[in-house]
């Protein structure tokens, strides 16, 4: 971790629902002795929309289900120091991995062609599926180790503000810590 300066963190947000950043803003008040003691430089509630060259602690959220989820990923490995794999679906994929019996294309025809409702003629089964700002999906959703190599695993669904504040307090110690006692799968 930085020395001469704060520590840098980041948190990312992949195929997941965002509950582990609402369990993260669930810090409350302890968010602003955070703020005191990081920089958060990259995050889905801050503006820079690239990953800095260089961030001390990453959170990743969510599973990899889209080829553009692998690319953030590797570049967040290649650019951080410690990797958080945060929530259920980091950990093992949880619930976008449901969708791996399918393939990319019967989950788009499922969801673009079957329900839709309009137009509701022949016409439907020939329209063409989106491409155009929609990431090509993974054959499957994979939990994050799957991709790179993560150095923490903090399981929950979505973990609790807790066992996120000891983390970071405790990396921030210069120790890597123990979150079981403070969280487990679906907590």
């Amino acid at each position: 971790m930085s020395t001469a300066t704060k520590p840098t963190v980041a948190t990312v947000w992949l195929d997941g629902c965002s509950g582990c950043h609402m369990s993260f803003l669930d810090m409350d008040e302890r968010i602003l002795i955070l703020a005191n003691a990081v920089d958060v430089v990259y995050s889905p509630v801050v503006d820079p929309k690239e990953f800095p060259a260089s961030v001390d602690i990453t959170i990743i959220e969510g599973a990899v289900s889209s080829v553009e989820d692998a690319h953030k990923a590797e570049l967040i490995r290649a650019r951080s120091k410690f990797v958080i794999s945060l929530g259920d679906c980091a950990v093992t994929g949880n619930v976008p991995a449901m969708r791996n019996p399918y393939s990319p294309k019967e989950l788009f025809e499922r969801a673009y062609v079957e329900n839709a409702t309009e137009p509701a003629d022949a016409n439907a089964r020939r329209m063409k599926l989106p491409v155009v700002g929609v990431p090509a999906l993974r054959p499957h959703a994979t939990p994050v180790h799957e991709v790179i190599k993560v150095d923490l695993f903090v399981p929950g669904c979505p973990p609790p503000a807790d066992a996120i504040w000891f983390v970071l307090t405790e990396l921030l110690a210069g120790r890597v810590p123990d979150p079981s006692a403070l969280t487990r799968f679906g907590k």
